[in-house]
């Protein structure tokens, strides 16, 4: 399963609906762009230190997904997909659309965006 920045937050906060999937998950990812959001986040909070340290010992327990010459051919494919549909999403989130499809896995996220893109299974919590 793949990590969505607010799968992060949720993990972060201890949320018990998001715990019992992340239980269950045979393997754990975090795509690149959501890590990044993540940090994003941690640069901009009071609570940085604890942070910091709660990210290093969770992507300890997970694998980090990075974009590369095949993902590029899913992201293509899905924003031309949703461009024709008239319901495109935020870039991040189409790269970690892209990134999930590749490697076909199933996003845990909050956004039901995700649920627009063909071919990729979203988990909400």
């Amino acid at each position: 399963m793949i990590l969505d920045t607010n799968g992060l937050s949720g993990w972060w906060l201890n949320e018990p609906s998001l715990i019992r999937h992340l239980e269950r998950a045979d393997c754990l990812c975090v795509p690149v762009p959501a890590l990044a959001e993540f940090r994003f986040g941690i640069l901009k909070s009071r609570f940085r230190e604890r942070m910091t340290t709660w990210l290093d010992d969770a992507l300890a327990s997970t694998s980090v997904l990075v974009a590369d010459e095949t993902t590029t051919s899913h992201y293509a494919e899905i924003r031309l997909q949703l461009a024709s549909a008239g319901t495109p999403i935020p870039m991040n989130d189409l790269w970690i659309a892209a990134i999930a499809r590749q490697h076909k896995l199933p996003v845990i996220s909050r956004d039901s965006h995700f649920d627009k893109v063909v071919g990729l299974t979203r988990i909400d919590w």
